[in-house]
């Protein structure tokens, strides 16, 4: 019906009514099989099937549902035929300057665990640094680094390709697993070692792996996948 924020906005204005009455500003809990729930006059229901679809986000795409800039979402990448009538969102956010695989769904409950640090959900990176890692800056990478919000967790850092010998003149291709989602972190940790993120891409989320998804393309999730994300973050499905 609409985003959380829009949602607290009819709640606020009256338009909101749980079985006839109004409920609280601060909203209220309800069974959805038992109570009606109308917006100006009109029954919402829950859906009864969600959608899964993974993206390889392009560059320079903004991972919200809308923009108040008027900048290109990953839902105007997706278009009317990828989101088939769905409310989709992005499960967590890729930035701007941030390719590679997003998780978009309609199934608040799943995006929730995904995204939450308690379920420790796995998040794979490809980093192209501009510059050469020794052997004590991939140390402090793998046990975690100290940032402006605090210690990271260890991370799995794997060298996948380095060129030249100067940290300067360098290049190194790195894979990066963290089990975080604080803002920014990849480039964060990489610029607290003293090196910078030429380019960005994630490769995988939790059990899913992007494969041959070209930048800009889409699918839906086959329901092994959906499955698996339900496994990754104990949910039984």
């Amino acid at each position: 019906m609409a985003s959380r924020r829009a949602a607290d906005e009819l709640i606020t204005s009256g338009s909101v009514l749980v079985n006839g009455r109004r409920p609280p500003a601060s909203g209220a809990l309800i069974d959805p099989d038992a109570d009606i729930v109308t917006v100006d006059g009109r029954r919402v229901r829950p859906p009864t099937t969600h959608r899964y679809v993974m993206l390889n986000k392009p560059l320079g795409v903004i991972s919200t549902a809308r923009d108040e800039a008027d900048r290109k979402t990953v839902l105007d990448v997706l278009g009317e035929q990828g989101q088939r009538g769905h409310r989709l969102f992005p499960v967590g956010r890729l930035d701007g300057d941030t390719t590679g695989l997003l998780l978009l769904t309609d199934d608040g409950g799943l995006s929730y665990r995904l995204t939450h640090p308690r379920y420790k959900v796995a998040k794979e990176y490809v980093v192209r640094v501009a510059g050469v890692l020794d052997a004590r800056a991939l140390d402090r990478l793998r046990r975690g680094v100290r940032l402006d919000d605090g210690m990271t967790a260890p991370a799995e850092v794997d060298v996948i390709r380095a060129a030249g010998r100067d940290r300067d003149s360098g290049r190194t291709t790195l894979r990066v697993v963290i089990h975080e989602g604080r803002h920014r972190q990849v480039r964060r940790m990489l610029q607290a070692v003293g090196q910078r993120v030429a380019a960005l891409e994630r490769s995988g989320f939790g059990p899913l792996r992007m494969g041959r998804l070209r930048r800009g393309e889409w699918r839906v999730l086959t329901p092994r996948e959906v499955a698996a994300l339900g496994r990754a973050t104990g949910l039984e499905r």
